[in-house]
């Protein structure tokens, strides 16, 4: 039998911590983690889930949907409201919209977040 783990933080490497964590706090609602500072930010989710941003020099961003330099990380949001909607928010944001979108864009839009991360937005 595995050994019981619950999923507590995922941290995503990035140049400017607070700056990826505003996005992402305007993106989602999550509430700021209160230790953040220009090195290390988070976002905490009510059920203790923290996502995490850490600061590293020399970041380079991934290159979806190519492997130059590697993705490495792939997060999925499910979305209630209509995709176009939310897009079109993030965009506002300060995401990226990739030309390879390999899904039914009616049911699914990849995006980047400001430092390159791929995510998905998924229709519920």
């Amino acid at each position: 039998m595995p050994p019981h783990m619950k999923l507590s933080a995922i941290t995503l490497d990035c140049p400017d911590p607070l700056a990826l964590a505003a996005f992402y706090q305007q993106a989602t609602g999550l509430e700021p983690h209160p230790k953040s500072n220009p090195d290390f930010a988070g976002l905490n989710r009510e059920d203790g889930l923290v996502m995490g941003f850490q600061r590293v020099d020399d970041y380079r961003a991934p290159h979806w949907p190519g492997q130059s330099v590697p993705q490495q990380l792939h997060i999925c949001f499910k979305v209630e409201e209509d995709l176009d909607e939310v897009e079109g928010r993030l965009l506002e944001l300060g995401a990226g919209k990739p030309d390879h979108q390999p899904h039914d864009a009616a049911k699914a839009r990849v995006l980047t977040d400001p430092a390159g991360h791929p995510f998905c937005i998924v229709s519920s």
